[in-house]
């Protein structure tokens, strides 16, 4: 009779059950697959069946309260998560601000066309003093980094840039604001320019907003991967993946394109907006006080940039 008993026993532990958490009923195919790995880390033995009804997560029954404690602690502290996506953030009414700046810009191109005599120096020729220069940047000749984002090689090379780069400003500047958004750009600008300046050879020579513009793509696939975090990787690397594919398709043609120039302004345009994403979502875009301050100060830079290169060259 003891034999008996014994064996009835350990035919009972051994015994099969099915595992739904209480409030959950049937586990879907993808729930069951996560409830499993729960119980693999707390070392609970489980089994994974085909029934009529679907998948069917079953337990030994000496370890049926357990893995009810370990699963309802785990939906408990799972729940809600992850957290929706972002709301879409409200843009900025700046466009005509943005566009001014951009006539702007073509405007001084014109102004490089003339043939410009200062006192002392006779005629300049504000496109070779502006220029990146390789040597000339090691050299410490800092201001080549801002100067020569504002210069372009011919009328197509300034319009390309207005027209595709400048679609790309206009939306980044309403969604940051335009102080924080222009200073970004200058930022990735320059940053690429310095690290373009010393990989490439000496005597190495480019002009250009591109270098910036391909910074403002960068910046976007940052925001985009910051803001979905906490969601599947097919949702964050989608914006990371359009700026790598806008930065093979438009980056690396023509025959005088800088590949460097492109390619470093995008990952600088990557790291900048990598921090300032995180720093908007806490914080908020920056008021209008800061925001006129971020914007006076790029402007100051590049005046400053100039009248170094006007007066120190």
């Amino acid at each position: 009779m003891e034999r008996m008993e014994g064996e009835r026993q350990a035919t009972e532990q051994e015994q099969w059950l099915p595992l739904p958490v209480e409030t959950t009923g049937q586990p879907s195919r993808r729930q069951a697959e996560v409830w499993a790995l729960v119980l693999d880390s707390r070392s609970i033995p489980w089994r994974l069946e085909q029934t009529g009804a679907g998948r069917q997560l079953l337990v030994q029954r000496r370890h049926l309260e357990s893995a009810r404690a370990e699963l309802r602690l785990y939906e408990e502290q799972n729940r809600n998560w992850p957290p929706p996506p972002p709301a879409m953030r409200s843009l900025v009414g700046n466009t005509l601000a943005t566009l001014s700046v951009l006539i702007l810009l073509a405007t001084f191109h014109n102004l490089t066309l003339l043939e410009i005599s200062l006192p002392g120096q006779g005629v300049v020729d504000l496109r070779d003093l502006g220029a990146l220069h390789g040597a000339a940047v090691q050299e410490g000749q800092w201001w080549r980094l801002v100067t020569s984002l504002t210069l372009h090689a011919d009328l197509p090379h300034l319009l390309g840039n207005l027209c595709i780069g400048g679609a790309i400003i206009v939306l980044l500047c309403r969604e940051l604001g335009s102080g924080l958004a222009w200073s970004l750009l200058l930022g990735s600008g320059m940053l690429g320019n310095l690290i373009n300046a010393w990989m490439q050879a000496p005597d190495h020579r480019s002009l250009g907003a591109s270098t910036a513009l391909f910074g403002a793509v960068g910046i976007f696939a940052a925001m985009g991967t910051v803001r979905y975090r906490h969601h599947p990787l097919r949702r964050w690397l989608v914006p990371l993946a359009a700026g790598l594919a806008l930065l093979a398709m438009m980056g690396s043609e023509g025959e005088r394109t800088d590949l460097g120039a492109h390619l470093f302004g995008f990952g600088a345009g990557l790291g900048l907006g990598l921090i300032a994403e995180p720093l908007v979502e806490r914080q908020g875009r920056p008021g209008r006080l800061v925001n006129t301050l971020l914007a006076l100060a790029a402007a100051l830079l590049v005046i400053l940039a100039w009248w170094a290169a006007l007066t120190l060259s």
